[in-house]
């Protein structure tokens, strides 16, 4: 598969470096300073903890160019009208892996519609300076499965096609009939779960404030509440029916874990907050709310 990886921060850097390494024909678009860092160094990797550093050869571009075979796209969702722009000349089929909460029309109205497929990374880790800090995988990390979809639903020679491939290279994929739903439940958690920890300084800090948790769990249900159809998964349904106790408890426990601190949430950045008000300005479209 000829292959361009489009955005290479944590997540695009391990899902290039994992289809590199299966033997695909693999591109990585970066710019700015990390360009320069991977031409020089290539992609660094290195399990969270661990002090050995691995590094894979990709071949890195600074513009998309010619055709490809399938174009993943690995950025923040405030980044992903420039990204559109760029890629509506190139040719290929476009995955977008990432937050995305206002459907896939926008994104089809620039590159075609029956160019685009919807998923969400399940990897995870932090950059330490140039090099990308992994999630150590384990026996329940290795069952939680990348979903990707097409945008209408349907099940398509193509998704299966892009399933078996990621399988093959040890990227657990899976075929998500609902992906649009299923986006849109993640951001309605992800986005008050975001806002949330970077107004409190971290996830710590926000376990430590019973109040704060509470606004958070509030908001999570009136955005779930706004969807008008059942969450992808239906697990996210508990946040609405549960007794609002026993949530918090189980929100505080997770945010105090070493998954919580280890994860993205501990990146405070002006990126992460960019991304969180762009989601949010999306469920709000979507809910028709100021």
């Amino acid at each position: 598969m000829k292959l361009l990886v489009y955005g290479a921060g944590v997540l695009g850097s391990l899902f290039a470096a994992r289809m590199y390494e299966a033997g695909h024909h693999v591109s990585l678009l970066a710019r700015g300073e990390r360009l320069a860092s991977l031409c020089e160094h290539g992609v660094q990797l290195a399990e969270a903890g661990s002090q050995a550093i691995r590094r894979v050869p990709i071949p890195v571009v600074e513009h998309p160019d010619g055709a490809y075979d399938l174009i993943t796209v690995l950025v923040r969702a405030h980044q992903v009208d420039a990204v559109l722009e760029s890629l509506a000349p190139v040719e290929g089929d476009v995955l977008f892996l990432h937050n995305w909460a206002a459907g896939p029309e926008s994104l089809g109205a620039v590159i075609g519609d029956n160019r685009v497929l919807l998923g969400f990374p399940t990897a995870a880790g932090t950059m330490d300076g140039d090099v990308v800090r992994y999630r150590k995988t384990t026996a329940m990390t290795r069952r939680v499965a990348m979903p990707i979809g097409e945008s209408d639903g349907r099940t398509t020679q193509r998704l299966q096609r892009i399933v078996r491939t990621f399988r093959a290279a040890g990227i657990n994929a899976k075929a998500e009939p609902r992906i649009d739903t299923w986006l849109k439940t993640h951001a309605a958690f992800e986005v008050p779960l975001g806002q949330a920890v970077h107004a409190a300084g971290g996830p710590a800090a926000l376990a430590a404030d019973p109040d704060a948790v509470r606004a958070m769990l509030h908001q999570m249900r009136c955005n779930l509440a706004a969807m008008g159809t059942r969450p992808v998964p239906r697990a996210f349904g508990a946040l609405r029916t549960l007794p609002q106790g026993f949530l918090v408890a189980g929100l505080r426990a997770f945010l105090k874990s070493p998954a919580a601190v280890q994860s993205s949430l501990n990146n405070l950045s002006p990126a992460t907050a960019a991304e969180m008000e762009r989601l949010a300005e999306q469920i709000r479209t979507r809910a028709g709310t100021p």
